[in-house]
């Protein structure tokens, strides 16, 4: 894409982590993320679509913007949040279009996944 093309689009996503390695293990298990270091306290990923990173703090304050991530099959991917470590905070509910849930990472990072399912 070109400088033009990126003009006025969300370029980077980047959340608090109170511990990398860890949020790397969850985003990895959950999502299939890429990371690549930067350092002890920042890491950088992947989705294969959009990059963020992770910079590490002593204490994530919850609040701000609610990043939302698209799955084609919710309940999988509420299993995984599940077993990886992530707290369900809002179960699933239907909206027009389609359903979602909210998670909380290990960090208390909170997003939200969505399916037309």
């Amino acid at each position: 894409m070109s400088q033009a093309e990126q003009d006025r689009r969300v370029d980077y996503i980047e959340f608090r982590t109170d511990n990398i390695e860890e949020t790397k293990r969850f985003y990895s298990e959950v999502f299939a993320w890429e990371f690549t270091d930067y350092g002890p306290s920042y890491t950088s990923f992947s989705d294969g679509r959009l990059n963020g990173g992770f910079s590490l703090v002593s204490e994530v304050q919850a609040g701000g913007p609610l990043v939302v991530l698209y799955a084609t099959n919710l309940a999988d991917i509420e299993a995984r949040v599940v077993e990886a470590g992530g707290k369900i905070v809002r179960e699933t509910f239907e909206f027009p279009g389609g359903r979602r849930f909210h998670f909380a990472d290990p960090s208390g990072n909170e997003l939200a996944v969505w399916s037309e399912e």
